[in-house]
Formats: structure tokens, sequence, C-alpha cells
């Protein structure tokens, strides 16, 4: 009986899309991650004077190491600011890429053109195309408007 539930919920379209976007999302990470890495960083360390940005840390141990790895494999405590800039920039660049991908998401979400030229039946209020004649709710017809709309005061009593 559990096997069975847990079989329905895992194969419903969302959990497979969230999962599909799950995988998706860990692999875009792995890009922008060697994107930030090994392009953008390199060239900015450039101009700051040959500046390695894996390697900017302040030793909170009081030792003198050559390099990040060193501190860390002497077991000194370190605050890895180079690191957090890195992950920094990795996280701004997954921001904007996710923007743009919900940009294009709701352009095509969008009305089409044809949405927006609708009328309301008289009869039952409901939005309908321009071009019909007869309501597909209600069906009544709507050939003249003057003549099909309800006049006011007029009751139905049904007992």
């Amino acid at each position: 009986m559990f096997l069975k539930g847990l079989k329905e919920f895992a194969t419903r379209g969302s959990v497979v899309d969230m999962g599909i976007g799950i995988i998706i999302g860990a692999a875009f990470g792995k890009i922008v991650s060697s994107f930030v890495s090994d392009i953008v960083m390199p060239p900015i360390g450039l101009l700051l004077g040959r500046v390695d940005f894996s390697n900017l840390y302040v030793n909170l141990s009081g030792g003198n190491y050559h390099s990040l790895a060193d501190a860390q494999e002497a077991g000194a405590a370190t605050i890895n600011y180079g690191v957090f800039i890195e992950a920094v920039l990795h996280f701004v660049i997954i921001a904007f890429a996710a923007y743009l991908l919900i940009l294009q998401m709701n352009r095509l979400k969008r009305l089409p053109k044809e949405a927006g030229r609708q009328k309301t039946c008289p009869f039952c209020f409901s939005d309908i195309s321009l071009r019909a004649m007869r309501c597909p709710n209600c069906t009544s017809h709507l050939g003249k408007e003057e003549e099909n709309r309800p006049q006011p005061g007029y009751r139905v009593n049904i007992r």
C-alpha cells in the first residue's frame, strides 16, 4: 500500500519535472563554477596585480604559510575571503541566468493577441470571442444584443 502511494507520487509530472530541474541545475552550477574560477577570476586577478583569489585568506593562528592549502594542511584557522568572493560571483551569475530564464518564461505565458478581443455574454456574463454568434456556455443567440438583452425588472419565479 505504502509503495503504491510512493510510486504514484514519484511518477507525477511535477515531481519528475522537479527532479529533472535539480539535475540540470546541478550541472549548470558546475558550469558556472568553472566559468567563474577558470575564465572570470584569472583576468580580474591579473588586473589587480596577479592576485589568485582562491589563495586570499586571513590566518588566525599566527603562523606564516605560503598558500591557503598549506595553512589548511597545517590545521591553521583561516578566514577564506577569496573563496567567498568567488562564491558571491557564482551566486550573481546564477541569479542573473535565473532572472533571464524567468523573463523568457513570462514572455511565453503572455496571452495571445486574440485573447484581448473578447466580449461578455449579456445572459450568463461569461467571456466569449468577439466573433461568436452563440454563447458556448448558455447557448444564447448573440445576433443583435439589443433584441436579446434581458429586460430590467423581468423576473421568472420558479416554484
